[in-house]
């Protein structure tokens, strides 16, 4: 059993291996400068990477007024991360390295319904295909609900029979045999998204916008869940003038009822469009300047603008990022960062960015990620 103080030195091991992979820092004295703290206790711990091959020394830095400096990277046979994502129809899979990177990914047709076993019975035939002849770290899974971080399960999902209370984590760990970790997709895809823009600094939130609505919150780079891990959710905001739509949390003119991809597939219906099936159709019916579909879009927009600018008033982040389908709606991005900047405090949006995020379809595979190879086990001597 790992004590506090080897979770401490492990945190520190993970964070030198951060600030390598962005970057950030490339030889022992850049990162005593931004750690702050002795070169010598840097020493020790770079040394410790170095001799579990995770570092590599990668020949001599530029002198400044010294010995040259030893450039320090992250060593590219070191061992994998591996990302899951999984759907209601589908799982992506991805493969990391140790900066975070992501090498390749697969794409698995499942279905949740069939209940976690059998999921994760094929998921773990593609993760042993992926690692072959590598050393795997640790795994990161999203899931499309609620999850209860602590134990790796999902706690009340709406569309997941047979998942709730599952320990998703505990069972793929003794699967694996490396730590495995599960949070909600939303969170991760927050995550990814931040880190990539942010580091492990700043404050922002993701919002995951296509058939339904998810979002996350991250505060000083991590992400903030809350007492019930229900901290950042907007979906279930209620919408004024939505009207008395039911939505699957049992309340009516929630912000997904009148703002998610599978409402608008449904008020095209109203309007006596069938063709329409999908979020897609929608949005490329928007795309081709099509006037109802074009309303409903920016609409939509408006109704998640609405619901931000209460959280952005109160929260005051440095961004919104949004993902998901409708995040490749110009009009859609343009009438939430409309609601926004009408809506709250000129304080709040000061220096405020609105847009689309730069991961795309891989956020919740790179937040997994991260979220893995925060929580990865360093073996460590320093004392």
């Amino acid at each position: 059993m790992s004590t506090a103080t080897d979770r401490a030195e492990d945190a520190a091991a993970r964070q030198i291996l951060d600030l390598v992979a962005r970057g950030e820092a490339r030889s022992r004295s850049e990162l005593a400068a931004h750690l702050g703290v002795a070169p010598s206790t840097v020493g020790l711990r770079v040394q410790t990477l170095l001799d579990s091959g995770l570092l590599q020394e990668a020949g001599d830095g530029a002198s400044r007024g010294g010995r040259r400096p030893r450039v320090l990277r992250i060593a590219p046979d070191g061992g994998v991360i591996l990302s899951v994502d999984l759907g209601g129809g589908h799982a992506r899979i991805g493969r990391h390295g140790l900066s975070g990177a992501l090498e390749l990914t697969r794409t698995l047709d499942i279905d949740l319904a069939d209940g976690p076993a059998p999921t994760l019975d094929a998921i773990c035939a593609v993760l042993g295909e992926l690692t072959e002849g590598q050393q795997l770290h640790a795994v990161g899974v999203g899931l499309p609900g609620p999850v209860d971080v602590r134990t790796g399960s999902v706690d009340q999902p709406s569309r997941m029979p047979g998942w709730p209370g599952f320990r998703v984590g505990e069972r793929l760990r003794e699967r694996l045999g490396v730590p495995v970790m599960v949070d909600n997709d939303a969170n991760l895809a927050a995550l990814g998204e931040h880190r990539a823009q942010f580091g492990s600094t700043g404050h922002s939130i993701t919002v995951k916008a296509g058939t339904a609505i998810g979002s996350g919150l991250i505060v000083a780079g991590d992400v903030h869940r809350g007492a019930t891990s229900a901290a950042g959710d907007i979906t279930h905001t209620r919408i004024d003038g939505s009207g008395d739509i039911p939505c699957s949390c049992g309340n009516t003119g929630c912000l997904e009822t009148v703002a998610s991809g599978a409402s608008l597939v449904r008020q095209m219906h109203e309007r006596g469009r069938d063709d329409v099936t999908t979020t897609t159709d929608v949005l490329m019916l928007a795309r081709d300047a099509d006037p109802v579909a074009t309303t409903l879009v920016r609409t939509a927009g408006t109704h998640l603008g609405q619901a931000l600018s209460g959280v952005v008033n109160f929260f005051n982040p440095h961004a919104v990022f949004l993902t998901g389908s409708m995040s490749a709606s110009e009009p859609f991005i343009a009438a939430v960062r409309s609601r926004v900047y009408e809506a709250c405090h000129p304080l709040a949006t000061q220096t405020l960015r609105i847009e689309a995020a730069v991961t795309g379809a891989d956020a919740i595979l790179h937040g997994a990620a991260r979220f893995a190879l925060d929580n990865v086990e360093i073996a460590t001597s320093i004392t």
